[in-house]
């Protein structure tokens, strides 16, 4: 064992910090305080179904009760959880068997699988301190829970577990009897082992994609890395996590982790060569500690150890759970002890205890940021969503949609010639219109787009206010739409950009779509009469505002999003019922959707705009920045029918 006796630590914690009389700290209770002192855990539901596991206190092994569970990760979510279980060494040490901290952190497992998306688990090697028969046949029988549940899991030896001066060709032991690749055969996750039975790889599967999981031995031979390197040759698309009982160590609380020899030659053989490795986890040492290395590849590997065995009760079978969010680009850490969770909900925690239920210092508490598609890139990139035919997007009741991926060379300019035509056959085609005094070339041609829009083309508009100048477009005259009233409900969906330089003096309140006319004149009695009948503009924020004229009230009724990042290609829906009207950016629904009855919309028969606002009758601001694909529907849409996920 690293760093000395475990009875010497418990000894010297006790005398200068815990048990000194001057130092007593409050002990959590059952109830409300421990739920706060526990909060960002989410995890006191769950402590009743524990407790059981937990016992009143520390008693004698008993066989683990097998339990069937509903075990249904959602394998496509965005969010999962990889949970983590360091050394469980003293927990199974010869005569001393403590398997109900173990169990407890087990069903914890069980019981909150689903409502974390508990995806896979990983021991971290020393499961045992001897190695013995004994030892492995009480530290077996609590991993049947597992098993009974078919909830995919890896293990791995440490030098407790085995010989230590041996590497993975030492033959037959009680762990390879244990823990052996027979074992595994009816797992989920499990792929297979080198011939000797001491490396392991699995794969689960996780946010829409497989994930790959190497549990090498302790000393893994030249043949255990070159087949390390081959599974990794076999999944060129997965993402690698390595874990293994020996890596990176750190020799003081706080200090940033570094190699140890042997994981010098792991890093040197394995891991710095294959880009797929972005994160490894190994225990061994104490206390927590991590670092980032870069690869052959110049990416990121982040290397943590996590182990325990140095606190209250041998660790207590504590668990380290990395919640992935691949939606924020984040791992959360969080490291907790369900069984010292499962005691609290049945009697008062001792001293040492109450400071174990979860551990919240900067090793053990924390967040790793990763651009996981950046970051995968280079062996998994993502394939861009091919253009889709207009004739997809024809949904029924459809009025207008528009396009403008023409095949123009991009950065050329639309003329007065240049129409684009509604592709809905309605007639309600587009021309373009400039502010007087403006210079030619303010509206382009792009390739640039929205990664989810039908249509790979946009247009490029140069616009402002002061000066008032750019090229924008309207409806023809005749369009059938200057007329309609959208009375049943209505979608209106545009793509756009805003460049890096916005800014709120010069491009605030430029429109994307709207309708001509005052709302004065429309018979608008309340507000400001001088604005027009329908406007989704880009605030001062910027963000996104629809304020429109229905036919049931006498005033604007408006609708606002969040503050838009610029240089950011966005899709936006503003989807109206017949009732009420829900504003969605990206396919989310924006806080500030009024409830107040909404119907139709406003007309004086005038054209529709695109790119430009108008106040008081008169052209206010055009809009600088992109503009993609926009669609009309005369009626309300489902978010699975926008164009960004049709």
């Amino acid at each position: 064992m690293p760093g000395g006796s475990y009875l010497t630590y418990l000894t010297e914690r006790a005398e200068t910090h815990m048990c000194s009389p001057d130092h007593r700290p409050d002990t959590p209770r059952a109830g409300a305080d421990r739920r706060l002192f526990l909060r960002a855990t989410a995890i006191a539901g769950a402590g009743s179904a524990l407790a059981a596991a937990a016992g009143a206190a520390p008693a004698a092994a008993a066989p683990a009760t097998p339990e069937r569970h509903d075990w249904r990760p959602d394998r496509n979510s965005p969010r999962f959880t990889l949970a983590v279980m360091p050394d469980t060494q003293y927990l199974f040490d010869s005569a001393t068997i403590n398997p109900e901290p173990l169990e407890a952190s087990l069903r914890y497992l069980l019981h909150r699988g689903r409502d974390e998306n508990i995806v896979f688990m990983s021991h971290l090697g020393d499961l045992t301190e001897n190695g013995r028969p004994n030892e492995f046949a009480a530290i077996g029988e609590a991993f049947r829970l597992l098993d009974t549940n078919r909830v995919g899991y890896s293990v791995l030896a440490g030098n407790h577990d085995i010989k230590s001066s041996t590497d993975d060709q030492r033959g037959r032991t009680p762990y390879l009897d244990t823990f052996g690749p027979k074992r595994f055969r009816g797992s989920p996750t499990y792929r297979g082992a080198t011939p000797d039975g001491y490396n392991s790889y699995h794969v689960f599967h996780a946010a829409g994609r497989d994930w790959l999981v190497l549990a090498l031995d302790w000393r893994p031979s030249a043949k255990g890395v070159e087949w390390a390197r081959e599974v990794i040759r076999r999944h060129p698309k997965a993402p690698v996590i390595v874990t293994t009982h020996e890596l990176v160590y750190a020799d003081r609380e706080g200090d940033e982790a570094q190699f140890s020899e042997f994981g010098q030659r792991l890093w040197d053989e394995l891991i710095r060569g294959n880009d797929q490795i972005f994160l490894t986890l190994n225990g061994h040492y104490w206390p927590a500690a991590r670092t980032v290395r870069k690869n052959d590849d110049g990416n990121d590997v982040h290397l943590h150890i996590t182990n325990y065995q140095n606190r209250y009760y041998g660790g207590a079978a504590m668990i380290r759970l990395y919640r992935f969010d691949l939606a924020r680009n984040t791992i959360d850490v969080e490291t907790i002890s369900p069984w010292i969770l499962g005691r609290a909900e049945k009697q008062e925690l001792n001293e040492l205890e109450a400071q174990e239920i979860e551990l919240t210092g900067p090793q053990e508490r924390f967040n790793v940021s990763i651009d996981f598609r950046r970051r995968f890139a280079g062996f998994a990139p993502v394939t861009p969503r091919q253009p889709r035919p207009a004739s997809r997007m024809l949904l029924p009741g459809t009025l207008a949609y528009w396009r403008f991926d023409s095949g123009h060379e991009n950065g050329s300019p639309l003329t007065g010639s240049d129409r684009i035509r509604d592709l809905s056959g309605h007639g309600n085609h587009l021309v373009t219109a400039t502010a007087p005094g403006s210079p030619a070339g303010m509206l382009t041609w792009s390739d640039d787009h929205h990664p989810d829009q039908p249509g790979h083309g946009s247009v490029r508009m140069l616009g402002g206010k002061a000066p008032l100048r750019g090229t924008y477009f309207r409806t023809v005259a005749d369009a059938p739409m200057n007329t309609a009233t959208f009375r049943s409900g209505y979608t209106l969906e545009v793509f756009f950009k805003l460049p890096a330089y916005w800014e709120s003096g010069r491009n605030a309140w430029s429109g994307l779509i709207g309708r001509r006319g005052r709302n004065g004149d429309a018979g608008s009695t309340i507000g400001d009469p001088e604005e027009p009948v329908a406007a989704l503009n880009v605030s001062d924020a910027p963000a996104p505002q629809w304020a429109v004229l229905p036919l049931n009230r006498e005033g604007i009724a408006t609708n606002w999003g969040d503050e838009l990042r610029l240089d950011t290609w966005w899709h936006l829906a503003v989807v109206n019922d017949g009732s009420h009207t829900t504003m969605y950016v990206q396919g989310c629904p924006v806080a500030r959707n009024p409830n107040a009855k909404v119907t139709g919309i406003g007309t004086l028969g005038l054209e529709w705009l695109v790119g430009g606002f108008e106040y008081g009758g008169q052209l206010d601001q055009v809009l600088d920045g992109w503009l993609g694909d926009i669609r009309i529907v005369a009626k309300a849409l489902p978010v699975s029918k926008f164009m960004m996920a049709d």
